[in-house]
């Protein structure tokens, strides 16, 4: 039997192109499903809104929708009931993690400031902090913050991963207020969930200490804005952000002249390779459902 598979755009044809028992169909967009949509099992869709139940009722025959990205709370409640869902986990981990590395590089060897001062034709010589021997606590144990742990060991920081529970190697959650404050940096790689939105709130950003860093790689509703800005204005804590909320910022936001603060625009993961990368997880997870097993990075629904 062969699996039809809805694809967004020719890299998914090209990527799916060699996996049997596959059929890769190209759609021009969600609103204009070709004639394959009746029979097609698999639905990849490209990154941004997703679909309207108008248009899951057009595709009869899907049981998995597999996506790009590894974010999943745009999707929640959103796939009708006996599809399953899987993301695109492990595709942009390493990208994001030298996001995260190159943010704290930035902020501890100030790189903005040597840059202010050039464009101003000073030569500002001065001592700056290191990240060797800083203490970085990660909060997520997944793929993302297991990279960036092999990451910062490579620069001698000592990287401290926290995820849901405990195990070999990472902390539980329930022992994070005890860590907090024994950190100089703290980086987030969790996804964004019930129990996560609003984790970093006033009482969080109070535990660490002064002149620490904070660094968000998740999600921009893990953090209270308001909590942080007010920390950012005090002087006490630095940040750098590559999300945001809301997002994307508007211009008119308080953030944009926080003191204190690195801000990119969600660009953790967008680098050369990351549509090859997203794809190359994507193969491995319909692969997985063509043979009849369960896909690996499934979050929702049963084979």
């Amino acid at each position: 039997m062969t699996v039809t598979v809805l694809v967004p755009d020719e890299h998914g044809v090209a990527a799916l192109s060699d996996l049997d028992g596959v059929r890769a169909v190209r759609y021009p967009s969600l609103d204009e499903l070709p004639a394959e949509a009746a029979e097609a099992q698999v639905l990849v869709p490209g990154i941004g809104v997703p679909p309207g139940p108008d248009v899951y009722s057009r595709l009869p025959a899907l049981r998995l929708v597999q996506l790009l990205t590894a974010g999943v709370e745009h999707w929640t409640g959103t796939v009708p009931e006996g599809v399953m869902l899987s993301t695109g986990r492990g595709a942009h981990g390493a990208s994001t993690a030298e996001w995260a590395m190159t943010a704290l590089l930035t902020v501890y060897r100030e790189f903005r400031e040597f840059e202010a001062a050039r464009i101003e034709r000073r030569w500002a010589s001065h001592v700056t902090e290191t990240l060797q021997g800083k203490r970085v606590l990660v909060l997520g144990a997944g793929d993302l913050g297991q990279d960036l742990r092999r990451k910062l060991d490579a620069f001698d920081a000592h990287a401290t991963l926290v995820g849901t529970r405990a195990r070999d190697g990472v902390h539980g959650l329930d022992e994070l207020d005890a860590l907090i404050p024994e950190h100089d940096a703290v980086v987030l790689v969790v996804p964004l969930t019930s129990a996560t939105r609003g984790m970093v709130d006033a009482r969080f950003l109070a535990r660490m200490p002064d002149g620490a860093i904070l660094v968000n790689a998740a999600r921009g509703a893990v953090v209270d804005t308001d909590a942080l800005l007010a920390e950012l204005r005090s002087g006490r804590l630095r940040a750098a952000l590559d999300v945001t909320d809301p997002e994307p910022l508007p211009s008119d936001h308080p953030l944009w002249s926080a003191p204190g603060l690195l801000l990119t625009p969600h660009v953790g993961g967008a680098c050369a390779g990351h549509r090859d990368r997203a794809y190359r997880v994507v193969a491995e997870q319909v692969a997985r459902f063509v043979a009849g097993e369960r896909p690996a990075n499934l979050v929702r629904g049963e084979y």
